[in-house]
């Protein structure tokens, strides 16, 4: 999928340019000039392929993971020019001039979307067989779909642009209207995707992503019935599993494996690389006891920036919890063969959740995870739970994820309400999902983003915290699109 990036790039900035200085108007010979790159099969799908490049874009995810985390009771950061973006965000002081949300989030989702609306305009009079054009509209109907549900989570209701000539002075759609688009397009892709596993490549949209993110799109939007049978519906492939080891679930050799239901695709190259680890890595990093397999080499980065893990996160996790075990940080080997410990300071232990020895510079190979097999199953106890209380159906799904950590399992003796079993899911999810980016949408889901910032000392947390404003730069191209109230 990859090798047509570059190439779709260059047909897409051909499609939208107009007024061009007639040197400039040259059309390319071959199957990819403009004249049939909307007719042909390879051409309308390296431009699916470029709405792909932008969902599955790997090197912003440390910032999709930081700014989720930093700003809750699981992340923390100190050192180097990225503390100067996340301090603003551990403080609850950012405004619509953060750089993060337009390059990391809003950018990229946008591009997502207008390649999948071209597909979608253009699949029609493709020179394809009648099963591809049913397909690839279908993954375009989907990757669309995700992109709003991002948008949403992060921004709420946004311009919703459902052509490519669509006006550029576009208001924002209502919250129904966006809640219903979400819903309707990945409901109306889904019959048409394949099953999971046919899927023509590794990362292409299958029914079974479809239904997670529409699942996870439910639960967050607290409509639990919708979530809990979306969420059976994932199950009832028989395909998912837990990957029985946590600690060698993220390694580039288990890649692909059966709890991955989406994620985004990395490789040891610009680009392409996973950055979580360079920011990770402790000062003068070489091994550690805890993951003596990984041994940093000059080859690899160690950033001056240090993604960090919060102590009122790391210190609720015993020591009997095999997600604690391995790959989270807490000494360390230096380069001078020093052990150093990472206690000793406050929000001091790393995660190592993504290390991989062939890493060159920033890039790391680990693909990262953006809705695992784990992910669904607690969100169906979740949601059962909030529509009848503590039931045991719902506590055997909690408990197929503790026992894969190695940790007794919860009874309803332990569940004495709703409120407690709610709490104690919120909590698994604490330990199961750290440095994947999902702490912000689960406290918000549960109405604790707030009262936890404030807990925690941060007394500039108000509600308009609970949607990041819409980046300045499109307030300023669109005067129609409307700010998020408070920024």
């Amino acid at each position: 999928m990859q090798k047509y990036i570059l190439l779709s790039l260059i047909i897409i900035f051909q499609l939208v340019q107009t007024g061009c200085e007639k040197v400039l108007d040259v059309t390319p010979p071959g199957e990819f000039s403009t004249g049939n790159v909307l007719t042909t099969d390879k051409g309308i799908r390296s431009v699916l392929f470029s709405s792909y490049a932008s969902m599955q874009n790997p090197t912003p995810s440390r910032w999709l993971i930081n700014v989720s985390e930093v700003t809750t009771d699981v992340g923390f950061n100190s050192g180097g020019a990225e503390n100067l973006t996340l301090t603003q965000l551990i403080n609850f002081t950012w405004d619509a001039s953060l750089g993060t949300f337009q390059a990391d989030v809003w950018g990229p989702t946008y591009r997502a979307i207008r390649d999948a609306n071209i597909v979608l305009e253009n699949i029609d009079n493709v020179n394809t067989s009648d099963a591809n054009k049913t397909l690839y509209a279908a993954e375009a109907r989907f990757l669309r779909a995700q992109a709003y549900e991002l948008l949403y989570k992060w921004f709420g209701p946004v311009p919703l642009r459902t052509s490519s000539t669509s006006e550029p002075a576009l208001a924002r759609a209502t919250d129904e209207e966006m809640r219903a688009f979400i819903a309707s397009e990945l409901a109306a892709a889904i019959p048409n995707l394949p099953d999971p596993g046919q899927e023509e490549a590794f990362g292409r949209a299958n029914k079974g992503m479809a239904w997670a993110v529409l699942a996870k799109y439910y639960l967050n939007t607290r409509q639990w019935q919708q979530a809990a049978d979306a969420c059976q519906q994932v199950m009832n492939f028989n395909y998912y599993q837990l990957f029985p080891e946590y600690e060698n679930m993220f390694r580039v050799e288990n890649e692909g494996n059966k709890e991955m239901i989406l994620v985004q695709p990395c490789r040891n190259e610009a680009g392409f690389g996973n950055w979580y680890t360079a920011g990770a890595l402790p000062p003068n990093f070489k091994t550690s006891v805890q993951v003596p397999e990984f041994v940093w080499t000059t080859a690899m980065a160690n950033f001056a920036t240090q993604y960090r893990m919060a102590s009122t996160f790391t210190n609720t996790i015993d020591t009997t919890n095999d997600r604690r075990a391995i790959l989270l940080l807490r000494s360390y080997i230096n380069r001078n063969n020093e052990s150093v410990s990472l206690l000793s300071t406050p929000n001091n232990v790393r995660s190592l959740k993504y290390w991989d020895n062939a890493t060159v510079g920033n890039h790391s190979g680990n693909d990262v995870p953006v809705i695992r097999y784990a992910d669904i199953l607690l969100s169906r106890a979740e949601a059962l739970n909030e529509l009848n209380g503590p039931t045991q159906a719902a506590l055997d799904l909690v408990n197929q994820v503790r026992r894969r950590a190695g940790i007794a399992d919860l009874t309803l003796a332990d569940a004495t309400g709703k409120e407690v079993l709610r709490d104690l899911v919120l909590r698994e999810r604490a330990w199961e999902f750290y440095s994947e980016g999902l702490r912000r949408e689960d406290l918000l889901r549960q109405d604790q983003f707030i009262s936890n910032a404030i807990a925690r000392g941060i007394t500039t947390a108000a509600e308009k915290h609970k949607l990041f404003p819409i980046p300045q730069t499109e307030i300023d191209a669109n005067p129609a699109c409307r700010q998020n109230t408070g920024y």
